[in-house]
C-alpha cells in the first residue's frame, strides 16, 4: 500500500509563517532598546543646541566662524578635491589599462588606508626635518645647505596633503569597484560612436560612478572631521580641537557639548547633501548582467608613464612614510620595547577583541530582529544604528560623558557606593562609545551575510517547529560565519586605530597603542612613537588584503 505524505494547503503555510512573523517580539524589543542606547549621544547633543552655554563660552564662541568653521571647511573642500583626483585617476588606470606592475599596484594603492592620518603626519615631518633623509641627502651628497625645512607641512595646506594621501583609498576603492563592474556593452557602444578613451571616461564611466565617488568622498570627509592627532600636531583650529580645548584645557564640559552639537549638525547636513545630490541616479544593464570592460593596451612609453604615476602615489602614500617608521623603530626599539610596552599591546588587543565581539553580537541582534519581525520598515529603523560611524569620535565622547556621569551621580544619591563612580571610572564608557562609533562596521558586514543567506532555509526551520534561538544558532550563524569573521576583523582594526574617542574616555593612566604613539609624539619622542605606530599599521594591512580579494572576485 502506497503511503503519501500529508499535503499542506498554501494558505495554511502562509498562516503559519504569518503567526511566526509578528510585528512585536523579544527580538524587536531588544533591537529597539539597543537603538535607544546607541542614539543616546545624538539625543544628548541635539538637546544642548538650545541649552545655555558654558561659563567659558565667551572665549570659545567667537572662534566658531572665525577659526573652527573656516579651517574645517577648507580642510573638507581641499581633501575632497585631492582624494577625488588621486582616487579616481588611479582607479581608472588600474581598471581600464594594462601596464607593467598593474596587478601589484592595484592592491598597493589600498595600503595608505592602514595608516592613521596622525601617524602619516609624524612620518612626513621626520622625513622632511633637518636630520631626516631628504636633508641629509641634499647636504651630504649634493652639498646643499638648507637651514629651514625643505617643505613646511605644519600648516593648513600640509594638513590637506596628509589627509589626502592617507584617505584617497576610500575613493579609490569605491571608484575601482564601479569601474570594474560597469558594463562592457555601454563602453563598447561609446567606442563604436568614435569616442576616445578620455572622452569615454568623462562622458560615460565618470557619470556612472558618481554615486560611488560621492560615497567615497563622504567617508573621507567623515575621517577628516573625526581626526584629532593630525590637526593637534599641526596646530590647526578645527571643531575637534575646539572640543578638546573647551573640555580638557578650560574644563568647561557645557561648552564642549555645545561645540559637539554644532559639529553634529554640520555632519548631518553633509550627509543630507550627499544623499540629495545622488538622488535617484542609478544605471542598469538591459540584459540584467554586466561584463567588465576590456583593458586597453597602450604603447610601451604610455604604459610606463601609467606605472610611474601609480608607483609615485604608492611611494608618497605608503612606502616612504612606512620606511621612515621602520627606520625609527629599529633605532629606538631597545629603549621602548619592554614589559610595560608589552602590557600596552595586550591591553590594546584585548580591548579591541572585546569590543569586536560586543559590536558583532549587537549587530546580529539588530539584523535578526529584522528577519523575525513582520514590522514594515524594520530594516530602515535598525539602519539608524549605523549613523554613529558618521559622527566624529570626540562628539560621541562628549555625548556619552554627560548622561553617564549624570546617571553615576544619581546612583551615588540612591545607593551606598562610598562615593565611587560606578560607570564613569572604568572601561564602560569606552566600550559604550566604541559600540556607538563602530556599530555600522559590524552591521554592514553582517547584513551582507544575511542577505546572501536568504530567508527560505530560515522559514523552513521554523515551519518544522524550531524556535528563533535554535534557528539562529543552528541555521543562520553557520551560513554567515564568513561575514561574522569579516565584521570581527574590521571592527578590531578600527578600534586599534581610534584616537580621539579613546583619549577622552580612557581611564586614568590607561594606554592603547594609538594613545601611546600620540603621547610620545606630542612629547617630542617621534622616533620612539614609531614602535607603537608600526603595530597599528601592520594590523590595519589585514583587511586591506581582504578588500582587494573581494574586488578581484568581481572581475
Amino acid at each position: 500500500m502506497e503511503v503519501t505524505a500529508p499535503r499542506l494547503d498554501c494558505s495554511v503555510i502562509k498562516n503559519r509563517l504569518k503567526k511566526r512573523y509578528i510585528w512585536w517580539n523579544g527580538w524587536v524589543f531588544a533591537a529597539v532598546l539597543l537603538l535607544l542606547v546607541v542614539c543616546t549621544p545624538v539625543f544628548t547633543l541635539l538637546t544642548h543646541l538650545v541649552s545655555s552655554p558654558g561659563t567659558h563660552w565667551d572665549q570659545v564662541g567667537p572662534k566658531i566662524l572665525d577659526s573652527y568653521l573656516k579651517d574645517t571647511l577648507i580642510l573638507l573642500v581641499g581633501v575632497a578635491f585631492f582624494t577625488f583626483l588621486l582616487g579616481t585617476s588611479s582607479a581608472w588606470l588600474v581598471s581600464s589599462y594594462e601596464f607593467p606592475g598593474r596587478k601589484y599596484l592595484e592592491w598597493l594603492l589600498i595600503l595608505p588606508m592602514a595608516f592613521p592620518s596622525y601617524m602619516m603626519a609624524y612620518s612626513y615631518i621626520g622625513i622632511l626635518e633637518y636630520t631626516g633623509p631628504v636633508h641629509s641627502f641634499l647636504r651630504n651628497s649634493l652639498g646643499w645647505e638648507i637651514t629651514g625645512p625643505l617643505i613646511d607641512l605644519m600648516n593648513l595646506p600640509g594638513g590637506i596633503f596628509i589627509f589626502s594621501i592617507t584617505l584617497f583609498p576610500y575613493v579609490y576603492l569605491f571608484a575601482r569597484t564601479s569601474f570594474v563592474s560597469s558594463s562592457r556593452e555601454i563602453q563598447d557602444a561609446a567606442a563604436l560612436l568614435g569616442a576616445s578613451p578620455v572622452r569615454t571616461f568623462f562622458s560615460v564611466a565618470l557619470p556612472m560612478a558618481r554615486p560611488a565617488l560621492a560615497g567615497g568622498i563622504a567617508l573621507a570627509s567623515m575621517e577628516v572631521l573625526n581626526d584629532y592627532g593630525t590637526v593637534k600636531y599641526f596646530g590647526l583650529n578645527t571643531f575637534t580641537t575646539g572640543i578638546f580645548r573647551a573640555w580638557l584645557t578650560l574644563g568647561d564640559l557645557d561648552s564642549a557639548i555645545k561645540l559637539a552639537a554644532i559639529l553634529t549638525t554640520l555632519v548631518l547636513a553633509l550627509l543630507w547633501m550627499e544623499y540629495y545630490q545622488r538622488g535617484n541616479k542609478r544605471w542598469s544593464s538591459k540584459s540584467g548582467r554586466t561584463v567588465p570592460p576590456h583593458r586597453i593596451c597602450p604603447s610601451k612609453p604610455v604604459q610606463w608613464v601609467f606605472t610611474g604615476v601609480c608607483l609615485l602615489i604608492v611611494l608618497l602614500g605608503f612606502l616612504f612614510p612606512f620606511s621612515q617608521l621602520v627606520y625609527w623603530a629599529i633605532k629606538t626599539a631597545h629603549k621602548v620595547i619592554d614589559a610595560s610596552f608589552g602590557m600596552i599591546v595586550v591591553k590594546s588587543f584585548s580591548l579591541a577583541a572585546g569590543s569586536s565581539v560586543l559590536i558583532v553580537f549587537m549587530a546580529i541582534v539588530l539584523l535578526y530582529a529584522v528577519r523575525v519581525s513582520g514590522m514594515h520598515g524594520m530594516r530602515y529603523v535598525t539602519r539608524i544604528a549605523s549613523l554613529g560611524y558618521a559622527i566624529p569620535g570626540a562628539v560621541i565622547a562628549v555625548g556619552i560623558m554627560a548622561p553617564v556621569i549624570g546617571f553615576d551621580k544619581w546612583l551615588l544619591r540612591v545607593a551606598p557606593l562610598d562615593g565611587k563612580l560606578l560607570l564613569s571610572s572604568g572601561l564602560f564608557m569606552l566600550l559604550f562609545a566604541y559600540l556607538v562609533r563602530f556599530m555600522a562596521v559590524g552591521y554592514n558586514a553582517i547584513d551582507t551575510g544575511f542577505q546572501k543567506a536568504g530567508k527560505d532555509i530560515n522559514d523552513a526551520s521554523r515551519m518544522l517547529g524550531f524556535n528563533t534561538w535554535h534557528t539562529l544558532w543552528k541555521v543562520d550563524l553557520p551560513l554567515i560565519r564568513k561575514s561574522i569573521a569579516a565584521a570581527l576583523l574590521s571592527v578590531f582594526v578600527d578600534v586599534i586605530k581610534e584616537l580621539p574617542l579613546t583619549l577622552i574616555l580612557r581611564p586614568f593612566n590607561f594606554h592603547t597603542l594609538a594613545t601611546k604613539a600620540f603621547d610620545m609624539a606630542t612629547n617630542e619622542q617621534i622616533a620612539e612613537s614609531a614602535n607603537a605606530s608600526l603595530i597599528v599599521i601592520l594590523t590595519g594591512i589585514l583587511p586591506v588584503v581582504l578588500l582587494n580579494r573581494i574586488i578581484r572576485k568581481s572581475h
